[in-house]
């Protein structure tokens, strides 16, 4: 059985773990080594287990601890070209790690099939990630973005479970303490996924056959659990879709319990 936990998920962090029998990688390492150990004992897993680290973009609630955990693990550094350049002029790459630049191929890590494709942020060479499972599962995440373009609706197509962004509420965000440029930033086609453009892709998703959701990088102060949970469910309930009978949707925790949702 595959395990899919996200470790860390929100502004101050994220990582997301995916293993199976014959190995295990990460998407992200936005959090301390300590950090991302302890999560990882929880979903029954170790940092020397890790066969691989692939990067979203060189934001630093993805990579705050990226550069420890190569230098204590033997884990390969997965990213874009553009982003693994960046990474590696930020001294976050040590010598010994082995570095695969990821743009229009697909890569084999054990007994899993690893897909990259491009999202809309602001900074070059962003990146989601798709993985094919040993039993041909499709699990796809996909956070830091400001629109849901059709590069990314094709990637998230035929997915069995996506990890999708729900930011934020927009009216939270506007009547919130942020200032008026981080705003506009979030809120722009390469800023941050909002509560309802994330239920409307879900909407489009469950009707293409996806029927496992994780609503993940919630921010601390633009949104709730319970407004992403709602915005979501709202939106399914359009179709006539039912909790448990037609979809299952969790939200991501900004520090997960090791609960394994595949």
């Amino acid at each position: 059985m595959s395990k899919i936990c996200p470790l860390y998920s929100g502004s101050t962090g994220n990582s997301t773990y995916i293993g199976t029998k014959s190995g295990s990688i990460l998407i992200d390492v936005g959090a301390s080594f300590k950090g991302i150990t302890e999560k990882l004992s929880l979903a029954d897993a170790a940092p020397e287990e890790i066969l691989a680290v692939a990067i979203t973009h060189e934001h630093s609630d993805h990579v705050k601890g990226l550069k420890t955990f190569l230098n204590k693990t033997s884990a390969k550094l997965i990213a874009s070209k553009t982003t693994l350049e960046t990474l590696i002029q930020s001294g976050l790459v040590p010598p010994k790690t082995e570095t695969i630049a990821l743009d229009d191929t697909k890569i084999e890590i054990a007994d899993m099939q690893l897909s990259r494709f491009d999202t809309s942020h602001d900074c070059a060479g962003s990146s989601g990630y798709s993985i094919i499972l040993p039993d041909n599962k499709k699990v796809t995440i996909c956070t830091d973005l400001g629109i849901v373009t059709d590069t990314v609706k094709e990637a998230l197509s035929g997915s069995d479970l996506v990890l999708l962004e729900s930011n934020h509420d927009v009216e939270m965000l506007k009547k919130g303490p942020y200032p008026p440029h981080l705003k506009v930033r979030i809120l722009s086609d390469k800023g941050h996924l909002s509560n309802s453009l994330c239920a409307e892709e879900l909407k489009a998703l469950l009707q293409g056959g996806t029927k496992r959701f994780i609503l993940g990088h919630l921010s601390q102060h633009n949104n709730t659990p319970l407004l992403a949970r709602s915005s979501a469910e709202a939106a399914l309930i359009d179709l006539g879709a039912t909790a448990g009978r037609d979809y299952i949707l969790t939200v991501a925790k900004p520090t997960n319990n090791g609960v394994c949702v595949l």
